[in-house]
């Protein structure tokens, strides 16, 4: 793994005036965005305050990096965080000081618990400041030090070392967001001209390692493969496919490793959560082998399998859910190859894969009893219609009970074909990322599946997708309610309370916000504003009346 470096720009502190060293310099602002640059940041998402980041965005814009105007903190930080997974690399993301600070706090704890390199960049105040002033302060450093991986202020003699520290925190495995906090005085200070970037090498597992993974996976007859976030790389999720069919056994991905081992094909046998819907797959093999798992996209219950496990990963998580039988942490790709003379099929077929694959669809069927359309229904043919479009959609999806037909239904193709918020499993999700999405690849379409909920948490950034020209689509499952908590209140036998709205209408909100909006409560009205919203230009949001009555049997199937 190697930090990306590119070329610098003529406007940069390339062309500045030299300082007593001889080495060129510029101006501390512009050096962080050469840096960023060199990660391969195109953009810069956020909220601007009046100190440092109106010097970050003027240097961006000297770079030719674009600044895309949020309208929540907490959103724009999604936004960066959906970006550094698409690109596989840093993004950048910028606020004020206090509010601005607290405001981005959801989307940095995303971003910590997704594993996603952002440089958050907050304004700050100086050590004089903090001396006669209290409006605004509190401890910035103290409250975002438990989600990001390092910290750091600029205002040393040596800025440019501590920007290389910062970055090099961020992009390293376990990857996460880092903290610059940045005063318009620091940020305006010369500094020198960001040099190479580092290198990050990671570790090779001992020869000892690497014999007793041969031998557990060499022995086993009947072995199940899960592969999780970290194998998202190129070359890991490459190696990966490699592996499982060499194999010939059933694989499972985590919700952000779809598309790894794709939909369509023979050995995929659905999704893993460490639930019970992918039990009938793992209670027949001898061994699994996790592949870039990280024990964070699991939900809260114990591993219910006896079988040895063999893992695949870039590090040891300190809390894990298992203890592995034999592990090869460090080089993912290469690791997977050091496995391959000893791979081999073994006893499953094609045929029992596929009827566990059936029998896990079946499990998760929405059986609604109420008008509305069925979640189930609306993935499926928000699929049907995108087949008829040049480019296959990406899609983002919120957290909510329609997470579980928007996981299980929607054919991924290829890794990050689905957005979803997991470590965190935050709410307000699906919007944001699609916007980066829509930014990051201009030409292919993005579906946003999103509760009423999630939607209204972000609401806004509406208008800020509609400023951006972002070709998105949002569908939103509107059953007016919490759903995962009303389902949870009525398991209790608790009176419904706290947990239920009106269904709004949130087709207005988007026309009112400079976007196309659609009201639908049939499949045939609703498959009508799917063809026009796909072939539209811009951003079309499709309010779907839903029937959630059977969110509670599919919950169940799910995870127990």
């Amino acid at each position: 793994m190697v930090l990306k470096s590119g070329a610098r720009s003529s406007s940069g502190p390339s062309s500045a005036p030299e300082g007593k060293s001889g080495q060129p310099q510029g101006s501390v602002a512009q050096v962080l965005i050469d840096a960023l640059a060199m990660q391969g940041v195109k953009r810069v998402y956020g909220l601007p305050g009046g100190g440092s980041s109106l010097d970050l965005i003027d240097a961006a814009g000297r770079r030719g990096m674009d600044f895309v105007l949020a309208r929540h903190e907490g959103a724009a930080v999604m936004m960066a965080a959906a970006e550094a997974e698409l690109s596989g690399t840093l993004a950048a993301v910028l606020t004020t000081k206090g509010p601005g600070a607290a405001n981005a706090a959801n989307g940095i704890a995303h971003a910590s618990l997704d594993r996603a390199p952002v440089a958050v960049i907050t304004d700050g105040f100086t050590s004089q400041q903090l001396g006669y002033i209290s409006h605004q302060v509190f401890d910035q450093r103290a409250m975002l030090a438990p989600l990001v991986k390092a910290h750091g202020r600029l205002e040393g003699r040596d800025p440019c070392s501590e920007i290389a520290r910062l970055l090099a925190a961020a992009l390293s495995p376990r990857q996460g967001p880092i903290h610059i906090e940045l005063t318009g005085t620091a940020a305006r200070a010369r500094a020198r001209t960001y040099g190479a970037p580092r290198a990050i090498r990671l570790p090779a597992p001992s020869p000892t390692a690497i014999a007793a993974a041969r031998a557990l996976l060499g022995a086993s007859r009947r072995p199940v493969v899960v592969v999780g976030l970290e194998a998202r790389t190129r070359a890991a999720w490459s190696e990966t496919r490699r592996l499982v069919e060499m194999l010939a056994c059933p694989a499972l991905v985590t919700y952000k490793a779809k598309g790894i081992v794709p939909d369509t094909h023979p050995q995929y046998a659905g999704t893993f959560t460490c639930g019970v819907a992918e039990q009938s797959v793992v209670r027949q093999a001898d061994l699994v082998v996790l592949v870039g798992v990280d024990p964070v996209e699991f939900i809260l219950q114990p591993w219910p399998y006896s079988c040895p496990v063999l893992e695949v990963g870039f590090k040891r998580h300190p809390v894990h859910y298992v203890n592995a039988t034999a592990c090869l942490h460090g080089d993912i790709a290469a690791n997977l190859a050091s496995l391959q003379s000893v791979a081999k099929p073994g006893t499953w077929t094609l045929n029992e894969i596929a009827d566990l694959r059936a029998a896990m669809f079946a499990s998760l069927r929405f059986r609604g009893r109420r008008a509305g359309l069925a979640p189930e229904s609306v993935v499926k043919i928000a699929a049907e219609e995108a087949s008829r479009l040049k480019a296959w959609p990406r899609i983002t999806v919120d957290a909510g009970a329609h997470m579980f037909s928007a996981t299980a239904y929607w054919p991924c193709r290829a890794p990050n074909d689905l957005l979803i918020s997991n470590g965190l499993a935050s709410m307000g999700f699906a919007l944001p990322a699609a916007i980066a999405s829509a930014l990051h690849e201009r030409t292919r379409p993005v579906i946003a599946f999103t509760g009423d909920g999630g939607l209204m948490m972000c609401l806004g950034e509406l208008a800020t997708a509609v400023q951006q020209r972002a070709r998105i689509v949002i569908i939103v499952f509107n059953d007016g309610s919490l759903s995962l908590i009303d389902i949870k209140q009525q398991q209790r036998k608790l009176p419904p309370a706290g947990v239920r709205w009106n269904r709004h209408d949130f087709a207005t909100a988007a026309k009112g916000l400079g976007g196309r909006g659609y009201r639908v409560s049939t499949p045939a009205g609703y498959r009508r504003a799917l063809r026009a919203a796909l072939t539209g230009k811009g951003l079309a949001l499709i309010d779907v009346n839903i029937d959630s009555s059977g969110y509670p049997e599919q919950l169940a199937a799910m995870r127990g």
